[in-house]
C-alpha cells in the first residue's frame, strides 16, 4: 500500500500538477494541506473521476486538510484536533481507510517567535501529542502524516544557521517533535535514510529548488505496527520542478 502526503499550496490553483501526479504516482491513500478552499469549492467530481474517494476540511483562503483513497472510502472519525473547541482553523482531519487510521495535518506556522501565533503553534504541539498518546493507546495500525512545520535537526535544513530565530527551527519546536516522536513513533524517512540531506519544501525566491537549498518539514510518524511493515519512504522532488507546482514536494511511503 502506497500512502503519501502533500502540501498542494492551493489545491484548486494546482489540481493539474495534483492530477498529474497522481496519475504518474498512483498513491493508494493521499493526504493533502494547504487546500485554501471552503468547503463547497473542494474538486471532489473531479477527484472521483479519477478513482480517488474524498473526505475534506475546508476553509476559505487558509489551511485545509484532506485525505483520498483508491482503496475505499475514507471513513471519518475525527476533524479538527481535540482540546480546544474554539480553534476554527482547518488543520486536522482523520479517518479510517483500509485498516488503517490516517491523520492528515497542517501544522502552524508560527511565524513570527516569539508572538502570539508562536504561543498557538506550541499550544496546537502539545494538543497533537496528547492526541498521539491516546491513538497509540488504541494499539491501531496508525499513520501521523502532513506538514509539520518543523524540521526536526540540522540535516533537516539547509544553512541551519540562518533558521535558528525562525519558528519551524527554534528549539522548542524541535523539542515538541523530539517528544511526539519518544511516544513511541517512527520518522519514517529517517528510519530508511538515516544520515542522508532530503527535503521537502524549497522556497519560490532565491533559486531554492534549482540550488537545492530546501528543508524538510513534510513527515511521516508511524505506530509502531506499521513500523515493521515498512518498506521504503521518498520524496517525489521532481515534481517541485513541474509547471505552476506547489513549493512543497509529495513524500510517500510503501507499505507491506
Amino acid at each position: 500500500m502506497k500512502i503519501a502526503t502533500y502540501n498542494v499550496n492551493g489545491i484548486n490553483a494546482r489540481l493539474p500538477v495534483l492530477l498529474n501526479w497522481l496519475e504518474k504516482s498512483e498513491p493508494d491513500i493521499v493526504c493533502l494541506q494547504e487546500l485554501k478552499a471552503p468547503q463547497e469549492k473542494f474538486p471532489e467530481a473531479i477527484l472521483k473521476e479519477r478513482g480517488y474517494e474524498a473526505i475534506w476540511h475546508g476553509q476559505k483562503s487558509w489551511n485545509g486538510v484532506a485525505i483520498l483513497s483508491r482503496v475505499g472510502k475514507p471513513l471519518e472519525v475525527r476533524r479538527g484536533l481535540p482540546g480546544d473547541p474554539e480553534d476554527l482553523h482547518s488543520r486536522y482531519i482523520e479517518a479510517a481507510v483500509n485498516g488503517i487510521i490516517i491523520g492528515c495535518l497542517y501544522l502552524p506556522n508560527g511565524n513570527p517567535a516569539p508572538g502570539p501565533k508562536f504561543d498557538y503553534k506550541l499550544l496546537w504541539f502539545e494538543r497533537l501529542k496528547r492526541h498521539a498518546a491516546d491513538l497509540l493507546k488504541s494499539n491501531t495500525p496508525v499513520v501521523l502524516a502532513g506538514d509539520y512545520n518543523v524540521m526536526p535537526t540540522e540535516l533537516d535544513v539547509y544553512k541551519p544557521e540562518r533558521w535558528l530565530d525562525d519558528a519551524l527551527f527554534r528549539p522548542e519546536v524541535r523539542q515538541a517533535f523530539h517528544e511526539l516522536v519518544a511516544q513511541g513513533w517512527t520518522d519514517a524517512l529517517r528510519k530508511l535514510h538515516p544520515e542522508e540531506t532530503i527535503y521537502t519544501f524549497w522556497d519560490y525566491f532565491r533559486n531554492a529548488y534549482v540550488r537545492n537549498a530546501g528543508l524538510r518539514i513534510d513527515h511521516f510518524l508511524l505506530s509502531p505496527k506499521l513500523k515493521k511493515r515498512l518498506l521504503d519512504c521518498q520524496v517525489d522532488k521532481d515534481v517541485r520542478g513541474w509547471e505552476k507546482s506547489s513549493d512543497h514536494a509529495p513524500v510517500w511511503i510503501l507499505l507491506k
